[in-house]
């Protein structure tokens, strides 16, 4: 083996470097050159190329992203332990408890191996949430596929929903909730983030930093093997062509079980007091560990490669440190901790070895046996990357496609023929993104541990984060990717409403962002105009809504070819409430309940179901959203659940009134009688609009009739338009008086049908 030394590399100034194969560029290779006064050897251009890739250092991002830490209120900052920057965001709840929360990407790994790549996906996550000193208590999944009849989305979401389940069941961690979209645009590029949630005290709350000169660096848990390579480092920083990626790393496998071990070894490291912090090694393996932890406590590192226990000994040294295997963790342990450290560790049966120890000057300092491999100052490798502000250019097919409405088209409207808009009805509530998705979510466990309170299908997931008082958190999770392609701006703000109006629905107080924002690639002008456009209407949002981003990831590189993906940002929002025993469910479950629609109809479906649908149709503008009528209608739903005002809430967005009155009545098999004359008389729509418009600020409730006057005057004290349009009853249908009466049999069988039809 042949080891390129620093002395080498000073002696040896004009060997020619492989930057490029290692997604460099000409001037990042020489910026790199200009840090340290001579060639990177080898080792150092491995941990450049790596931590200054698109995925790791958020190169051609930071400058929007900066918005999120800048249009915030002292009142926003209220709840906030720990903000963006971290691993993962940390929010206080209350009776000296906190929840951390961060939603990420796994999508190009996903589409080369689905299992592997949506399995490790879940465990990084869990990883980041355990950094923070907390214990993982859930998960959710928001899935991307492509378009539904295709056999290549078969192969992909048996792979990601396999992969999914298989390693949050066996971690035993509740998948509570997410969202599964089909669309041919995501065909050779399906997007697959994952959420993890965890729960701590205030005072057993870490931050990974190595700031003491002396403490060891320990890396402990699964041996480092080739597998991810320069994964999702390199994958996740370039397009998809024809052919598939260019490079083809190995994606990371993950062993859950490992991971079991891990995570309750690393509480009980954090719980002694033995570690001063820990990182985990998920994307840039090494080199993301050591230089983050040093940059991060203003200090230094010296390494000895070689003591990093392997699984397969022809590693190279530049291989060890772009290594992403899983289930592994770096800790900085004080010497005077290392017999406690390792008493913990032996009992779990979790293998370490001391890497080295933090130092006071400013460099990390790495040997491969006697020979200095890599002298660099840290924060240069984790934290001051170039930065790039992209050239941004409107989309020269943006005024067409916005020109391009459902009304300029004429698309036909079956008011007249209420047979036809029957049909339609069940067609939308039947087609592959209405369906039901039981298909995919039972195979998720939703519900071990005991302190799952909703799930699937609730429009938002929640849990029990205590015992004793019932204190627990809600979370919802929301992008439109067809919305943000007519509009990022609003697209990204409608994201943003609809998970806050799912928290709300739960009944919880919403109190925290965290998203996830994929786009195709960033030296496309047009993506950055699109990026730009929805950063900033989701940080001018998060600011009209009072709730802050916490933190998240971004991804870019989401295209096959030329082809981007739809601009998707997610959007997830965490709520807090109270006692869970309060919670507020979605569907109806007993009969008599007065049924009422909060919020006004307009006629918007430009973007919608409907016009997908029937019409095969994409233009126009996006529904109008109020950010200041949607928090008034959270605080509505809050002092209804306090008072129990409330049976049921769920909210109206994809496919309208007519999926909100499906998934109300199949979920407990409770039947309705509604009228929407009214509903179009009072906000001049027609029966089309009434049923499939998308309108925002939109919420079905059931009220018990012994409550109706409280309810309604409450409505009217905060200024929301209420309008009583049903009431529920047991005959086993749906009534939709002067459309359709349907058997609730009738509706399920082609409501269930679509995805096991479409999937095996």
């Amino acid at each position: 083996m042949i080891i390129d030394t620093v002395k080498q590399s000073k002696k040896e100034a004009d060997k020619e470097q492989p930057w490029a194969a290692l997604g460099l560029k000409e001037d990042e290779y020489d910026s790199i050159k200009e840090i340290l006064g001579r060639r990177p050897t080898s080792s150092e251009l491995a941990m450049y190329s790596v931590m200054w890739s698109e995925h790791c250092s958020y190169k051609s991002s930071k400058i929007y992203l900066r918005q999120f830490g800048e249009k915030v209120t002292p009142e926003m900052k209220q709840h906030l332990l720990v903000g963006m920057g971290e691993n993962a965001g940390v929010v206080d709840i209350g009776e000296g408890l906190a929840v951390t929360f961060k939603v990420e990407s796994h999508n190009h790994p996903s589409y080369i191996e689905p299992f592997q790549g949506a399995a490790t996906g879940v465990g990084g996550i869990v990883r980041d949430i355990l950094t923070m000193g907390a214990r993982p208590i859930a998960v959710m999944d928001q899935l991307r596929f492509g378009a539904a009849e295709s056999p290549d989305t078969a192969r992909v979401l048996h792979g990601v929903v396999d992969g999914i389940s298989f390693y949050g069941n066996c971690l035993g961690l509740p998948n509570i909730g997410g969202e599964t979209v089909f669309d041919k645009i995501y065909q050779g590029n399906p997007l697959v983030n994952a959420l993890g949630i965890g729960a701590l005290k205030h005072g057993d709350l870490k931050l990974a930093k190595a700031d003491k000169a002396g403490d060891l660096v320990i890396l402990f848990g699964a041996r480092t093997g080739a597998d991810g390579i320069g994964g999702v480092s390199v994958l996740a920083s370039e397009t998809f062509d024809a052919d598939g990626p260019s490079r083809r790393p190995a994606v990371q496998v993950g062993d859950p079980f490992a991971e079991k071990v891990l995570i309750e070894c690393c509480l009980e490291l954090f719980s002694a007091g033995v570690v001063a912090g820990i990182q985990d090694l998920g994307g840039a393996g090494i080199s993301c560990a050591t230089s983050e932890l040093a940059s991060n406590g203003g200090k230094g590192m010296k390494v000895q490669l070689k003591n990093v226990l392997l699984r397969d000994e022809s590693l190279t040294p530049e291989e060890i440190l772009m290594s992403e295997s899983q289930e592994r963790m770096m800790a900085i342990v004080p010497k005077k901790h290392l017999r406690a450290f390792k008493k913990i560790v032996n009992r779990y049966e979790v293998e370490y070895s001391v890497l080295g120890k933090v130092i006071k000057q400013d460099r990390l300092l790495i040997n491969w046996g006697k020979e200095q491999i890599v002298n660099v100052p840290p924060r240069t490798v984790a934290h001051d990357g170039p930065v790039y502000e992209r050239g941004v250019e409107l989309p020269k097919w943006q005024d067409a496609l916005n020109a391009d409405s459902v009304h300029a088209r004429g698309l036909h409207r079956s008011n007249e023929n209420t047979t036809d808009l029957a049909a339609q009805f069940v067609q939308v509530i039947s087609s592959p993104n209405q369906a039901d998705k039981s298909y995919i979510t039972s195979q998720y466990d939703r519900y071990v541990g005991g302190n799952t309170a909703l799930a699937y299908p609730d429009g938002a997931g929640m849990i029990r984060v205590s015992e004793e008082t019932g204190l627990g958190v809600a979370l919802s999770t929301d992008a439109n990717g067809r919305y943000c392609q007519l509009d990022p701006y609003q697209g990204a703000r409608l994201a943003l409403a609809e998970a806050y109006r799912n928290v709300a629905t739960s009944g919880a107080k919403p109190l925290a962002v965290t998203n996830c924002l994929n786009f195709g690639s960033p030296e496309n002008p047009e993506v950055m105009w699109q990026f730009k456009q929805a950063t900033t209407g989701l940080a001018d949002g998060c600011l009209e809504l009072g709730i802050p981003v916490t933190g998240g990831n971004v991804s870019f590189y989401n295209q096959t070819g030329d082809v981007a993906i739809f601009p998707t940002p997610v959007v997830g929002v965490l709520g807090v409430i109270d006692d869970v025993a309060r919670r507020i469910p979605s569907g109806w479950q007993d009969e008599g309940n007065n049924i009422y629609l909060l919020g006004i109809t307009k006629d918007e479906l430009d973007g919608s179901v409907w016009s997908e649908v029937v019409h095969d149709h994409l233009g126009g503008r996006p529904p109008v959203v109020d950010l200041e009528f949607e928090k008034r209608l959270a605080e509505l739903l809050h002092g209804a659940s306090l008072q129990g005002l409330v049976a049921s809430a769920t909210d109206l967005s994809e496919a309208g009134l007519a999926q909100a009155l499906t998934e109300s009545v199949l979920r407990f098999n409770m039947g309705a009688r509604v009228w929407i004359s009214e509903l179009c008389e009072r906000d001049g729509v027609d029966k089309t609009s009434a049923l499939f418009s998308e309108s925002t600020g939109r919420v079905l409730v059931s009220v018990g009739r012994e409550d109706d006057v409280k309810f309604v005057g409450l409505c009217e004290a905060r200024n929301i338009p209420v309008l009583r349009i049903g009431v529920t009853d047991n005959t086993g249908e749906l009534e939709i008086q002067d459309l359709a009466t349907w058997k609730l049999e009738d509706l399920r069988a082609p409501w269930q049908a679509t995805l096991p039809e479409l999937f095996g």
